[in-house]
C-alpha cells in the first residue's frame, strides 16, 4: 500500500518531456505561420519598386508564394524564410543590412559581360517577426497539458 502511495507522488519524466514536446512543436509552427503570413502581407503585388527600407514589391507575386515555414525537431526550433532564387540572389540580400541601411552590390557575368547589380535592403521577415512576437508568450499559456 505504501509503495503504490509513494509512486503516484513522483512524475513520469518521459510523459513530461513528451507533453513539453508536443506543445513546443504546436506552438512554434502557430508561430512560424503567422510570422509567414505577416511577411506575406507586408509584400505587395504592383510594377512599381519600393523605396529602400520599405518591403519589397513582388512584381510578378513571386516573392510571394516562396516564404516557407519548418519545425526541426532536433533544434527544436522554427525556420522562417524565403526559399532562394535560382536566377537572382535578390531575395536572400533583400533583409540584410537592414538595420545599418547598407548597398551591397554584385558582380555578375551576364551575356559575357560583367554587370554590376546593386540591392538596397528592403526587409520584411525582421518586421513581420517584430510585429508578432509579442503573441508569443499568449500561444505558450496552457499549452503543456
Amino acid at each position: 500500500m505504501i509503495g503504490a502511495r509513494v509512486k503516484t507522488l513522483f512524475f513520469d519524466a518521459k510523459a513530461v518531456t513528451s507533453a513539453v514536446d508536443q506543445a513546443s512543436r504546436r506552438v512554434l509552427s502557430r508561430f512560424g505561420a503567422f510570422v509567414r503570413q505577416r511577411a506575406r502581407s507586408l509584400i505587395r503585388t504592383r510594377r512599381a519598386a519600393s523605396r529602400p527600407g520599405q518591403p519589397p514589391s513582388s512584381h510578378e507575386g513571386s516573392l510571394r508564394r516562396l516564404i516557407f515555414f519548418g519545425y526541426e525537431p532536433g533544434t527544436k526550433n522554427v525556420v522562417i524564410g524565403p526559399t532562394p532564387f535560382t536566377s537572382s540572389p535578390s531575395a536572400d540580400l533583400l533583409e540584410q543590412d537592414h538595420k545599418a541601411g547598407g548597398v551591397r552590390r554584385i558582380r555578375r557575368r551576364r551575356g559575357g559581360k560583367t554587370v554590376t547589380m546593386t540591392y538596397r535592403a528592403r526587409p520584411f521577415m525582421g518586421p513581420a517577426m517584430d510585429a508578432e512576437k509579442p503573441k508569443l508568450p499568449g500561444m505558450w499559456a496552457g499549452a503543456v497539458k
